[in-house]
């Protein structure tokens, strides 16, 4: 039985369960079998495996949805879109899958076990304490008509199990080369559940056997369940289900989190919707993923995606783990925000200028001041939520300044300082360059440097120690408020 054909169309999938939010390590594979299925022209299709009810659910099913169009991936056969393997929910398909099993039994690629869990669990106990592999034994693998019946009799349930072949399984792996499977590592394995359910198992090759797909690209942590189904794969061919080839696998690299374990659903910096509530870029987020067992070049780490597609080589994909680094991701994030023209950096900006994320009544919104300092606040950020704290100060009544801040400024001084630098803003023409020549001014009277001079003012009008350049933000917030807020700081201090 033979792998995909190199020459044959490039047919890859995506094929997530609905439970919980999405992963960055799904999203990740998410985003190489995209890349490979444009790289090479060909077509990702998008399934969902929904077949586990009691952890399947609607809510995450619209989350995958609504992350794929976040993430701007787009598939060309799946749910919204169609194509001619519908219905690409395995939910929608159990008639099929039950019938490809009773193919297998008839086929005598698979047999009924009636072992109990008890006693399947004592002879793997037995097995373990001698030293030989604790897999299923095969004890089943041969039961004649009459201890069929007897079982039957007996009112015993019964699972179908898959009939193993007796010899090595090996394929090429795309990232790891070839891999070699021996028989007793590799044992029968359950396909449909005592209440007739089919499993995992059976349905993602089946349907990856229907929809002819000639790639998988997944995570390493399904290598070991590959050669089952390359077996599985080579035994549907046999039975007429599918077009009769193996597709060629490739085994994605772990993703790391801290303390050198496999970044787990429930660590924080795991869950997608973190990096969208932070106001992650997509292109952002989808450059750093991409990093991660792949590079563009060894000298060069941020790229658009179609730079990515254009280069994308599975066989280039690194075997070893691949380290999250939070810091990295942020540092590429921020790249990407810088690479925006200023009409769309401001767009994007748009959902945290509002409620609920925005501290200010939506009347008090100026655009025209928010575009004056944007081209400067796009140079700063990290991650579009940033932007809230950077421009608050534009839109309130007054500053938010914690106590933190007041104290590092308004050092022993700093109110004959404010009260030096109120006299000369208010004689200023009021631009940038001008308002810093007299705050300067101010300062050599206190003979201190720029630097120092400023810290009081910037505190007094903005709240913060740090943030957009403050002469620029003076002239954008405007002589009245400005002033406004200098004299109550002086107040405060005279108080």
């Amino acid at each position: 039985m033979a792998s995909a054909p190199s020459s044959a169309p490039v047919r890859v999938r995506f094929c997530p369960s609905p439970t919980g939010n999405p992963h960055v390590g799904l999203v990740r594979t998410a985003l190489f079998n995209w890349a490979f299925a444009r790289h090479h022209g060909g077509t990702l299709v998008f399934r969902i495996e929904d077949t586990d009810a009691a952890r399947d659910s609607e809510e995450s099913y619209t989350q995958l949805l609504d992350a794929m169009r976040w993430l701007g991936f787009d598939w060309d056969e799946g749910p919204e879109v169609g194509g001619p393997h519908a219905p690409y929910r395995q939910s929608q398909r159990m008639d099929l899958y039950r019938e490809v099993a009773e193919k297998l039994l008839e086929a005598g690629h698979a047999y009924r076990c009636y072992c109990t869990a008890e006693e399947l669990e004592e002879r793997r106990e037995a097995a373990r304490k001698a030293g030989r592999p604790s897999g299923y034994d095969g004890k089943c693998r041969t039961l004649t008509d009459g201890q069929i019946a007897a079982y039957e009799a007996e009112g015993r349930a019964s699972i179908v199990r898959f009939r193993m072949p007796d010899e090595p399984i090996t394929f090429t792996d795309l990232v790891r080369g070839e891999l070699t499977f021996a028989p007793e590592n590799v044992t029968d394995y359950g396909i449909v559940r005592a209440n007739g359910t089919p499993l995992y198992t059976l349905v993602n090759p089946v349907d990856d056997a229907l929809m002819e797909i000639t790639h998988v690209l997944r995570g390493e942590d399904l290598l070991s369940s590959t050669p089952r189904q390359v077996a599985l794969y080579r035994a549907l061919a046999e039975i007429g289900v599918g077009g009769g080839t193996v597709p060629v696998f490739g085994h994605l690299p772990y993703v790391m989190g801290e303390g050198n374990k496999k970044l787990s659903k429930r660590d924080p910096q795991a869950s997608l919707n973190l990096y969208r509530e932070r106001g992650f870029l997509p292109e952002g987020l989808l450059n750093y993923l991409s990093l991660l067992g792949w590079s563009l070049s060894a000298d060069r780490d941020v790229f658009s995606l179609e730079e990515m597609v254009e280069a994308f080589d599975i066989a280039a994909v690194n075997a070893n783990p691949a380290r999250f680094d939070l810091k990295k991701a942020e540092a590429i994030n921020a790249d990407h925000i810088r690479r925006l023209d200023v009409k769309a950096f401001i767009e994007a900006c748009e959902p945290w200028l509002k409620a609920p994320h925005a501290p200010w009544a939506p009347e008090a919104f100026d655009p025209a001041a928010f575009e004056a300092l944007a081209p400067l606040a796009q140079t700063r950020l990290t991650v579009l939520s940033d932007i809230t704290a950077n421009v608050d100060f534009l839109f309130l009544d007054e500053p938010v300044a914690d106590e933190a801040s007041w104290t590092k400024a308004m050092k022993p001084g700093a109110d004959a300082l404010l009260a030096s630098v109120r006299t000369r803003l208010a004689e200023a023409d009021w631009d940038a360059e001008t308002l810093k020549a007299a705050v300067l001014a101010a300062g050599e009277e206190h003979g201190l440097k720029l630097g120092k001079a400023q810290a009081p003012l910037r505190v007094a009008v903005t709240g913060r120690t740090v943030g957009l350049p403050l002469f620029e933000s003076l002239e954008v917030l405007g002589r009245e408020r400005t002033l406004a807020r200098v004299d109550a700081a002086l107040a405060k201090l005279a108080g």
